[in-house]
């Protein structure tokens, strides 16, 4: 079949993008030809893919959404395709990728009733009802249990057009025989003495993934403890605000922030604890990517996966709603005790040797390949 994959931004980071990257290449490995439609492409693109950036520009956002969708409309009705997978919502999809939460949610318990009338919110809120309005005949990959009743309530959506997908953390996320060697090796390119402490937060939208938080609790540590501590800070965002908070909070040289990266691995099994607070978050790979490493996870509630840190007591879950006296304490809890962070570690390990972490492009290639229904 001839495939199409749409998703507003490609870079090599983000979540959304490594699992449409992966599911596109599954889809290609059993034969299958990919065409991508995107507003913006940011690194190599795979033997065989056919990426068409849309040269559309617009002053806001959803003015460029929506410019990417008449573009790309035009040249489905010239070259068709089988189907059409999308990893933003948007209308005309056959098969949606559910990497965000239900908007119209956020939009009613979040916001004021001034911002559903203003344009931006008509067309997120049009784009959404146009995937998942009961009349619609798009198929939704879920990642999250817990947004599922949202879309429900909202629209009413009939239960057999979702489907369920299992975690899908790269392979390589698994710690190999040769840990503790990465490890010394890593800790030593980075200055680390054998007492030092190191903290990562991994993600790109250090606000939304609760970085201010992370900079509080660093700087709420016992002195002694917050002494030899630091924290690396990696993603695809402008870190400025972030970095005047480390100047205010009198963090000064602790707290690192980097760009997004293909080693991750390195950081994972070099560091003593992931910290992930984070505000809202669909599902959180990067967690299953500790566990998987042997890394302790501290991490909110509301994301999508923390259950599975709970399940497979690979670190600790916080309250929700957060409270960050309670981030402070458990942080310090969790570096003051080795053997604590030790147990967390090897539970990690054994669980994600056992638990089904790997198998999502293979669920997900299924549905989009699956006779669609009339």
């Amino acid at each position: 079949m001839q495939l199409a994959f749409v998703l507003y931004k490609y870079f090599p980071f983000g979540g959304l993008q490594r699992d449409f990257m992966r599911i596109a290449l599954e889809c290609q490995q059993r034969g299958h030809a990919i065409r991508v439609y995107t507003l913006i492409w940011e690194g190599d693109v795979p033997p065989g893919f056919e990426v068409l950036v849309a040269p559309v520009k617009a002053l806001f956002n959803h003015r460029r959404n929506e410019k990417l969708s008449a573009w790309m409309a035009a040249d489905l009705a010239h070259r068709p395709v089988d189907r059409l997978i999308g990893f933003n919502k948007m209308p005309g999809l056959d098969v949606y990728y559910a990497a965000d939460g239900c908007f119209e949610d956020k939009a009613q318990n979040l916001r004021n009733s001034l911002y559903r009338r203003w344009g931006r919110y008509k067309h997120f809120a049009d784009y959404e009802r146009a995937v998942f309005a009961p009349e619609a005949k798009t198929e939704v990959l879920m990642i999250s249990e817990v947004q599922q009743p949202l879309f429900i309530k909202h629209y009413h959506t009939p239960l057999e057009r979702f489907h369920l997908l299992p975690p899908g953390i790269a392979a390589d996320r698994r710690a190999p025989d040769n840990a503790p060697a990465i490890r010394g090796g890593f800790r030593a390119e980075f200055g680390l003495a054998e007492d030092d402490l190191l903290l990562v937060q991994i993600g790109s939208g250090f606000k939304t993934k609760g970085v201010d938080r992370s900079l509080k609790a660093l700087a709420a540590l016992p002195a002694a403890l917050k002494k030899r501590t630091r924290l690396l800070v990696i993603g695809q965002d402008d870190p400025k605000g972030f970095q005047l908070q480390t100047a205010t909070l009198g963090l000064g040289d602790q707290v690192t922030f980097m760009k997004g990266r293909s080693d991750i691995p390195r950081f994972l099994l070099g560091a003593d604890l992931l910290i992930h607070p984070a505000y809202n978050e669909n599902t959180g790979t990067v967690l299953l990517e500790a566990v998987a490493s042997g890394l302790p996870v501290l991490v909110s509630a509301v994301c999508g996966y923390a259950h599975y840190i709970a399940e497979a007591d690979a670190g600790r879950v916080l309250d929700e709603p957060l409270e960050q006296e309670q981030l402070n304490q458990y942080l310090a809890e969790m570096l003051a005790d080795p053997l604590a962070r030790e147990r967390y570690g090897r539970n990690g390990l054994e669980y994600a040797a056992t638990a089904d972490l790997y198998s999502m492009p293979q669920h997900a290639a299924d549905v989009i390949l699956a006779e669609q229904p009339a």
